[in-house]
């Protein structure tokens, strides 16, 4: 089992800069894929991007490629999402979850563990 705790969520403006944060516990941390998706209101959940502990293996929705950044600190069982470049459209509740897998997926029924979610949102 997995716990996920997702921090840093905010209030900036367009063109902003923002760090978020995911904390987990419970389980072998670098033995799972974490990562980052959010839903806005009114539309589905969708997935932003993964990254594995194990095999160095990472995945990228195209459109945020250049803005976004996943990365993950093992030692401080830790996975980030810089966000640059906001823009009002990025406004949603972000996720992090966990999928046992030694690969990266943007399916989000290959993960099985999620945080609460963090409030993102972004103003013009």
């Amino acid at each position: 089992q997995v716990q996920l705790v997702e921090s840093g969520g905010g209030l900036v403006q367009a063109g902003g800069s923002l760090r978020l944060s995911c904390a987990a516990s419970g389980r072998t941390f670098s033995s799972y894929v974490l990562g980052w998706f959010r839903q806005a209101p009114g539309k589905e959940r969708e997935f932003l991007q993964a990254l594995s502990g194990s095999s160095g293996s990472s995945s990228t929705r195209s459109s945020l490629k250049g803005r976004f950044t996943i990365s993950r600190d093992n030692a401080k069982n830790t996975v980030y999402l810089q966000m640059s470049g906001l823009k009002p459209e990025d406004t949603a509740v972000y996720y992090c979850a966990a999928a046992r897998s030694e690969s990266a997926s943007s399916n989000e029924d290959d993960y099985a563990y999620w945080g609460q979610g963090t409030q993102v949102t972004v103003s013009s």
